[in-house]
Parts: C-alpha cells; structure tokens; sequence
C-alpha cells in the first residue's frame, strides 16, 4: 500500500484517477479519441516515472 509519507506518490496517483476519469468523459460524451488516449497515457506515467526515479536513489 501507499505510504502516507510520500506526498508524490499520492498526488500522482490521485492525478491518475482523474486522468481515468476524464477520458471517459472525453471518450463518451464527446467521442475524442486521439487527443484523450495519449492523454491517458500520459497521465497515468506519471507515478511509473516517480517509483523508477526513487529506484535510482536507493
């Protein structure tokens, strides 16, 4: 589970559940495919850059 501890990870993560829900807005009422696709993918990278940053520290 997420350590409360670590602000970046739960924001990340929190921005990820938006992202999701955004593109399915997107994708349902406005049938915008394209643009809301890399949108997720985008967003939801975010906390896999986080934890491969943090792996480098140790």
């Amino acid at each position: 589970m997420m350590s409360e501890k670590n602000i970046t990870l739960n924001k990340s993560f929190q921005f990820a559940i938006r992202i999701v829900n955004l593109y399915k807005y997107l994708c349902e009422n406005k049938e915008e495919y394209i643009l809301s696709k890399q949108l997720l993918r985008a967003g939801t990278s975010i906390r896999a850059n986080i934890n491969e940053a943090q792996a480098k520290e140790i």
